[in-house]
């Protein structure tokens, strides 16, 4: 370990050679100065770890001295030991009241001084650790300070995006070194449902537009919480229709059963709302068409919006689907028929003619 430096200011040129000799035979590294005036130049140039300061000097005192370096900002800790020749007190209080810490009469006994610069070095060893422990936990209150905005950042992001995302959707963009990038279009194999409400023009047409408003309010918030419950990605909202993807953008198994799942759970949940409203004139009907097949998955729109869609012909088969469900009928194609299994009973409908398409289509109607 480096040996402590230690600065002796005297004007006294037998003063500065005997304490040198003393500090030199415990191993410190001494420098020295003759005043005030070249103890301050010696202190800036090279910060000791500790000043013996004599207190009469000619040019700047040794109490001077010591306030003018107690004073400036840019110097370090340095503990400073007084060395005064006069027999009363007054020497030594103002010296401390300067900022002293330790003081030794003249003439210096041998024992005393080594034991009270090892006193003071200690204290500046303490003082440098307790220096460095105060930086580092100033660091790490700035790491922790970043890493808390960071997550208060991600949370707000996270907010806002779930008004207009899929729960799966806005965490997969969160979760991605890339951000937007991990929805770039690609090729995917996904279950589509779509539903609507049966005679909706028609209550639209009679209805206040306010009443329109919350019977749409009800059906979305039951129709919402059972996608996000089923593990759907919701595509979008239209009026009274709704589309859910299934696989996209998160990979999921059993994808054609969980959107199975979810036809049901929507026809018992959203056909509770739609009897509430019944009272209220409201004969509505909730049509859902289930489809599986390869689709092009990833963001739809321009610059400044987005949406997350599924583009394909299995769209398309889910919508037609859809459209021909009567109220409280569930459609679904062959493939997620075959997929499905035994689980729930199918009613084969044989093959159906589904608008836009040039060849029919088998339909199976989901039972129970």
């Amino acid at each position: 370990m480096t040996s402590a430096h230690i600065l002796v200011v005297d004007d006294a040129a037998d003063n500065r050679a005997i304490l040198r000799d003393r500090l030199e035979s415990q191993g410190y590294r001494v420098t020295t100065a003759n005043d005030g005036e070249e103890a301050i130049a010696r202190v800036k140039a090279e910060p000791p770890d500790l000043i013996l300061l004599d207190v009469m000097m000619p040019k700047l005192d040794g109490i001077s001295a010591l306030r003018r370096l107690k004073a400036d900002p840019d110097l370090p800790f340095i503990p400073v030991i007084l060395l005064t020749a006069r027999s009363d007190t007054a020497d030594v209080v103002g010296g401390l009241d300067a900022g002293a810490d330790e003081y030794l009469a003249k003439p210096i006994d041998h024992l005393s001084l080594v034991a009270r610069v090892k006193a003071m070095l200690r204290l500046k060893r303490l003082q440098d650790r307790l220096l460095v422990q105060a930086a580092e936990l100033a660091a790490w209150n700035r790491e922790l300070e970043s890493r808390v905005a960071a997550q208060v950042g991600e949370i707000e992001r996270m907010s806002r995006l779930k008004r207009f995302l899929a729960p799966e959707v806005s965490a997969a963009i969160l979760s991605s070194p890339s951000g937007e990038a991990a929805l770039l279009p690609a090729r995917a194999d996904v279950a589509v449902l779509f539903c609507d409400l049966r005679d909706f023009t028609a209550f639209a047409e009679l209805a206040e537009p306010e009443d329109v408003v919350r019977l749409l309010a009800d059906y979305h918030a039951a129709a919402g919480e059972q996608v996000f419950e089923h593990g759907g990605t919701l595509e979008r909202f239209a009026g009274d229709g709704m589309m859910v993807i299934f696989n996209a953008p998160v990979p999921c198994e059993d994808f054609c059963r969980k959107a199975v799942a979810l036809a049901l759970a929507l026809r018992a949940g959203v056909g509770a709302v739609l009897e509430r409203w019944k009272s209220r004139g409201a004969g509505l009907g909730l049509g859902i068409g289930v489809a599986a097949g390869y689709a092009t998955v990833g963001p739809v729109g321009f610059a400044r919006r987005f949406d997350y869609a599924a583009i394909g012909n299995v769209t398309n088969i889910a919508s037609r689907l859809c459209a021909l469900a009567e109220p409280g009928q569930i459609l679904i194609s062959q493939r997620v028929a075959q997929e499905i299994g035994p689980a729930w009973r199918t009613n084969p409908l044989g093959e159906v003619g589904l608008k836009g398409f040039s060849r029919p289509a088998i339909v199976y109607e989901l039972a129970g």
